[in-house]
């Protein structure tokens, strides 16, 4: 039997299926990730991209976060993958409970979704807690403002701020009760989301992501390809 007839046969007798998404998802839909040779954290900027995306420099520089995020968090124009697809129908079956993700590109269509990095999808005024879509963040001429006057924040986690409480628990809950865990394109070494896979007590653990990760002696299956060619056999 091979990777393919193995994950097949997990998924098929599966009942409680969570799946935990990171960069390898993003990129298939042509998204850049962060940390790979290629990513935003590889190239060459005015200030170091984990400055920029941290709470500090947002509130200090926010024309400069700015210029940043909106030149490379736009993802107006991207579109779910065969992946994103694929968990649909899951759902659909039943047997998906829930996704957690890294990714902030809001392409998770899934009822239930735990953003627990936050999300481009949602911004909110500082100063009145008003709401506004992603639109009108990267549609803005210059720094979006609030019709209060306040500057407007992505919920994106940045450095230096805390994970949603409220995600942190539902994964965590979500993960426990689960009785097959996949994890999607995720290295697993972006803590404290990583460090969730710990609470994980069921029968299968399924890892799929082009590299090793420090959790694939824990699993009961690893596959270590590209996502695309591993859903398209799936299908």
């Amino acid at each position: 039997m091979n990777d393919i007839e193995k994950l097949k046969k997990l998924i098929n007798e599966s009942k409680s299926i969570v799946a935990f998404t990171g960069a390898g998802i993003s990129t298939l839909s042509g998204i850049k990730d962060f940390r790979s040779k290629d990513g935003l954290y590889n190239m060459k900027y005015k200030y170091p991209p984990e400055e920029i995306l941290s709470r500090t420099f947002f509130l200090n520089n926010t024309e400069e976060f700015y210029k940043f995020y909106k030149d490379k968090m736009n993802c107006l124009d991207k579109k779910p993958n065969i992946v994103h697809k694929y968990l649909e129908k899951l759902e659909e079956e039943n047997k998906l409970k829930a996704v957690i993700t890294q990714n902030i590109d809001g392409l998770h269509t899934n009822k239930t979704v735990y953003e627990v990095h936050g999300t481009i999808s949602k911004n909110k005024c500082i100063k009145c807690g008003k709401e506004y879509d992603k639109d009108t963040v990267f549609k803005s001429n210059d720094i979006p403002r609030c019709s209060c006057g306040g500057l407007i924040k992505p919920k994106v986690v940045l450095y230096g701020e805390s994970l949603p409480e409220y995600e942190v628990n539902k994964s965590i809950e979500a993960i426990s009760n689960a009785d097959t865990l996949l994890v999607l394109g995720s290295s697993l070494t972006v803590y404290p989301a990583a460090g969730f896979i710990n609470y994980f007590k069921g029968k299968n653990l399924v890892i799929i992501n082009l590299d090793s990760t420090p959790y694939d002696d824990k699993a009961t299956l690893v596959i270590n390809d590209k996502l695309s060619t591993v859903f398209n056999k799936l299908k």
